[in-house]
């Protein structure tokens, strides 16, 4: 057998040894592109079109910082493998108008977290236009794919006050990231008075259920505005960082 090949064949066999994956060797050979193993690759796929006002796009980001930062989002994240999630936060509006606030960042304690919570607080706002949710998936599964990392778990988490409106099909970009191993989650923000329906008048959350997420453990949240939505990011960041299943339709390749 030559040197190089044997010497992968014990490299393989110490990894399996020791619990780490085939994927994550791959990381460390010549035969795969060189990626930072983690346990979870989140996209936090926020609501910034028209219906969301500047002191609520505020709002919002201060309860995405908040749960980032929480203590038992923290203790979530160090009890996973490799103890180290990657988060990007986007914020979404119309077909056109999708956006990366703060890019993959490698949260693995408090000062990461502290930095990511910093940064999105920061940063302008630069959404547009009408709720396309199908433009939130599609941008946010092509972070997923094109990033330099390599999780066990994938997850698009949205989070809308309104219903499918613009580009493709909100099924078929649901669909194409789920085979493509992603789980897709989302929270429905409830407005004063009703908000928006979904279509043909049902419930919003009727709406996201059947046609937004898709994969296994996949779900949906609701929330008010305020306290409520704060408390419901926590428990939802919580569920998707502790949970060990698989995502998507299945473990797909990149």
């Amino acid at each position: 057998m030559p040197l190089r090949n044997a010497l992968s064949a014990l490299a393989l066999a110490a990894a399996l040894a020791v619990g780490i994956g085939v994927s994550a060797f791959a990381q460390t050979t010549g035969d795969a592109v060189n990626a930072t193993v983690v346990d979870l690759e989140l996209v936090l796929a926020a609501d910034g079109s028209g219906s969301i006002d500047d002191q609520e796009l505020r709002l919002q980001r201060e309860g995405y910082a908040a749960a980032i930062t929480h203590a038992n989002v923290l203790a979530a994240i160090a009890a996973g493998g490799t103890g180290r999630i990657a988060v990007a936060y986007v914020e979404w509006g119309g077909a056109d108008s999708q956006h990366t606030i703060v890019d993959w960042t490698v949260i693995d304690g408090p000062a990461s977290a502290a930095a990511f919570a910093a940064e999105l607080r920061s940063r302008p706002r630069a959404a547009r236009g009408w709720n396309s949710i199908s433009g939130a998936i599609d941008y946010s599964a092509g972070l997923i794919r094109s990033n330099a990392f390599e999780g066990a778990r994938k997850v698009i988490d949205v989070s809308g006050d309104g219903p499918q409106r613009g580009g493709r099909p909100v099924e078929a970009a649901r669909d194409e990231a789920v085979l493509n191993g992603i789980t897709i989650n989302a929270l429905v923000l409830r407005s004063p008075g009703g908000g928006y329906p979904g279509p043909g008048g049902m419930p919003l959350a009727d709406h996201y259920t059947l046609s937004v997420i898709g994969g296994f453990g996949a779900f949906v949240m609701t929330a008010d505005r305020g306290e409520s939505f704060r408390n419901a990011i926590l428990a939802k960041m919580i569920r998707e960082i502790a949970d060990r299943g698989p995502t998507g339709a299945q473990q797909a390749e990149r």
